[in-house]
């Protein structure tokens, strides 16, 4: 069984994937879409993580992008059961304390819906801005995965003891509501990779065309196998854009519309490769069509995957 999931609009406005409805949108479109995907069965609705962009960045990327513990704070009082994803959290930026308090809460006051992907960034002006570690983020990374889990686990005084970070005898509650808040760690870098087969819990691939993704899945379960490792580990994929049923207007070439039973034959290809979860982003015109679409989704596609 592949479930689904989504990357919520308005709160990141890249040029790569942002519908021109979302510029004006706000608040309530926000609210609106996590209710839908409460609604309709989605997994977990996903937040992206940036503190300042760049002016030579700003055109590609724009500025906008909210910040995660906030919004997805902000959206966890209006849902029940959808789980709140940070895809990702450049955790990076931050000392490891400072991102446990924030995302601890966070589980706590959602009832333990956290699912907290993690990823190295690749802004060097957004970490020379807070005083972090561009050229050695990967080591960084992987450090703070593991001081982390010292933070994010039962105890209200947790200890780590590495290179960068230490503590000790420094008590934070509230403690996450869940028992292991699952890591996903995302990227497709050969790095990055090898630290979602070592250290994750979940792998959330960037943008790896199907081609490529089975080829990645078994290099990922190799070297858990090599480590010995034998946890599961949920392995996500990034769909194509898609459309259910007909569009009508012009979705781009790269669009996967259609009846409903043959998007499902499509998705089900990532199932079969190793796929637990896919990440689906809708074209759309307005708010009301995403929803839409949504519910389609929901009710003529996931049955079939």
């Amino acid at each position: 069984m592949v479930v689904y999931g989504m990357q919520l609009p308005v709160q990141s406005q890249s040029a790569l994937y942002a519908e021109s409805w979302e510029a004006a949108a706000g608040p309530d479109d926000l609210l609106a879409v996590a209710r839908a995907a409460d609604v309709h069965g989605f997994d977990y609705v996903a937040s992206c993580d940036h503190v300042a962009i760049p002016r030579r960045l700003a055109g590609a990327m724009s500025t906008v992008w909210y910040d995660p513990v906030a919004t997805l704070s902000y959206l966890a009082a209006a849902t029940e059961r959808v789980r709140l994803l940070s895809h990702v959290a450049v955790v990076g930026l931050r000392h490891p304390l400072v991102t446990a308090k924030a995302y601890a809460t966070l589980d706590h006051l959602s009832g333990g819906r956290l699912v907290l992907g993690v990823g190295a960034g690749h802004v060097q002006e957004e970490f020379e801005a807070v005083g972090a570690d561009f050229a050695g983020r990967g080591g960084v990374l992987d450090e703070t995965i593991d001081a982390l889990r010292a933070a994010l686990g039962p105890e209200e005084f947790p200890e780590h003891s590495g290179e960068r970070f230490s503590f000790r005898d420094l008590g934070q509650r509230p403690r996450p509501a869940q028992q292991r808040v699952p890591v996903w760690v995302g990227g497709s870098s050969p790095a990055a990779v090898r630290r979602a087969a070592l250290k994750g819990d979940g792998w959330l691939p960037q943008g790896d065309p199907r081609a490529r993704l089975a080829e990645q899945i078994a290099k990922l379960r190799r070297l858990r196998e090599e480590a010995g490792i034998e946890a599961p580990i949920t392995i996500g994929a990034i769909t194509e854009a898609l459309y259910v049923g007909e569009p009508g207007w012009d979705t781009g070439r790269r669009t996967l519309s259609g009846k409903p039973q043959a998007l499902a034959e499509s998705l089900r290809a990532y199932g079969d490769m190793g796929v637990h979860q896919i990440q689906v982003r809708f074209r759309s015109r307005s708010r009301t069509e995403l929803t839409d679409q949504m519910g389609a989704f929901a009710a003529e596609v996931a049955p079939h995957l």
